[in-house]
Parts: structure tokens; sequence; C-alpha cells
């Protein structure tokens, strides 16, 4: 099921012995277009401090509740790596973070979540393999240390979904709006569809546009651009964020466009997605 990243703000992340905080923003890959981690406001008993919290944890999200349980506890994240929320998270601070909690490699693997669609596939701990996060971390020091040497002048790959929300999109003739949401599916965590904003152009009409569409995120001028013509995104499908997601919807836009859906042909473990 496709859910905008809005309706996800200020749910309550409950870890196994109580409430974290409040979800207040999602720092997204823009190479993969995924939800890496959720930002946690921890409130009061961490002194407001900002956590981050990768949908490997979740496991069985309460959507009718307005709750995602977690499993972990508070002690854990107590004691977590402390990141500066309002910063790009490096590759360096992800190793941190997921040398931590025992994770594997997100990055490792040859699909969304390593090997798999899907982010709790990846906890290890309920199979009763995860490692002490310590010796991990020893061991992978020198590894750290070469990529960073290697890779210290790359662009990072995460961003804040907060900061990008208000970037400008040209199509190929010309600007068509601004981002004004996202739209992830809430099994695999993948953003599915920018939800763009053409009022400065078109008064009072959103459209969707898939990442696959997007030719380029521009960080110094923040611009998105995509391969379109204003014109034929004017001519599509007109996005109404109170209306009954379907996938008849989802097919009669990707037939707009000439493409096909990205859940369409696909099974995975015998399940459509």
């Amino acid at each position: 099921m496709l859910r905008s990243i809005k309706d996800i703000e200020n749910y309550t992340i409950s870890a196994t012995d109580g409430p974290i905080g409040l979800v207040k923003d999602f720092y997204f890959d823009d190479d993969a277009w995924v939800i890496r981690y959720l930002v946690i406001d921890a409130g009061s008993w961490l002194s407001s401090r900002k956590v981050l919290i990768s949908p490997i944890s979740l496991h069985h999200p309460k959507w009718e509740e307005g709750t995602l349980p977690v499993s972990i506890t508070k002690e854990q994240v107590k004691n977590s790596p402390n990141f500066d929320t309002n910063k790009p998270v490096s590759r360096q601070n992800e190793v941190q973070y997921m040398g931590y909690y025992g994770y594997p490699y997100y990055w490792g693997g040859g699909s969304m979540w390593g090997e798999s669609i899907y982010p709790y596939a990846m906890d290890l701990d309920a199979a009763g393999c995860r490692e002490d996060w310590v010796e991990r971390e020893q061991r992978e020091i020198a590894y750290f240390r070469a990529e960073q040497t290697l890779h210290r002048n790359d662009d990072p790959h995460l961003r804040s979904c907060n900061a990008v929300t208000g970037y400008h999109l040209h199509a190929i003739d010309g600007e068509i709006g601004h981002v004004a949401g996202y739209l992830i599916d809430d099994e695999t965590w993948a953003i599915r569809y920018i939800v763009v904003d053409t009022s400065n152009w078109w008064l009072g009409h959103k459209v969707l546009i898939a990442p696959e569409w997007i030719t380029g995120v521009h960080w110094p001028t923040e611009t998105v651009s995509i391969e379109l013509t204003r014109e034929l995104v004017k001519d599509s499908p007109a996005y109404d964020p109170n209306m009954e997601w379907t996938r008849q919807f989802d097919l009669s836009l990707n037939q707009h466009y000439g493409r096909t859906a990205y859940w369409a042909g696909s099974t995975v473990l015998g399940k459509d997605i």
C-alpha cells in the first residue's frame, strides 16, 4: 500500500519497553529512492535529542493507531550513536549505526535491502545471529578508513525529506512546480512517487512523478530535473491526496507516460508487489 509520509509524521515510535518519541523527518537514499531512516524527536526523556530509527527494526506497524513498534529497547536508543540530524548522514555514520545495532549493510546486496526488498528481513536478531557491535566495529575499522579516503569527496546519498520538500522541478521545456510530498510503499519503504505542486504554474493541481523519471537532483540550486515535457505533465491524471489509492490509477498514470508500473508483472516470494 502507498502512504504519504505526511500521514506518518508525528507517529509514535514504540520500543519493546515503552515509547521513544515522534516521527519528525525521514532520510532517503537519493540513489535507490528508499527511506533509510526515520528521524525521531525523543522528547524530554532524552533531553529532546533526535535519534535515527531504521525501517529494519519496524516489523508490525500499527497504522490505524498511529504507532510504529520497533524491535529495540529504549536503553539501546539512549546509547545509540549521536548524529547531527541537521546534516547529511555519511556512509561512515551509517556503518557506525549499523554496527551498533548489529544490522547487516543494506548496500551490500542486489536489492533494496541487501538481498531482500523488505527491510525487516535484515534484522538478524530474531534468528539469533546478531553480532557484537564492538567486535564488528573493530573488525571493520580498517575498511572504514580506506573507504573514507577513497570516497572523501563523494556526494552523500542520504537526504532529508523535509529539506528536499520545496525543491523546484524542471521539465525538458521549463519549470512545472515544486516537491510537495512523497508516497512510499509501506512494506519496502521505497519512495514510489513524489508529489508535485504545480500551483505556481497551473493553479490548484498536484501530479505524481516517479523517481525513475528523474534525471537529476541538483542540491546547490535546489532543483529536480525530469525527462518529461510540461504538456505531458499537465495532461497527466491529477492527484488528490484524499482519494483512495488504487492499482487502476497507478496503471492509468504509467500508461499516460508510456511507462510500466513498478509492480506490474513482479512477484517476490509468491506475493505481488
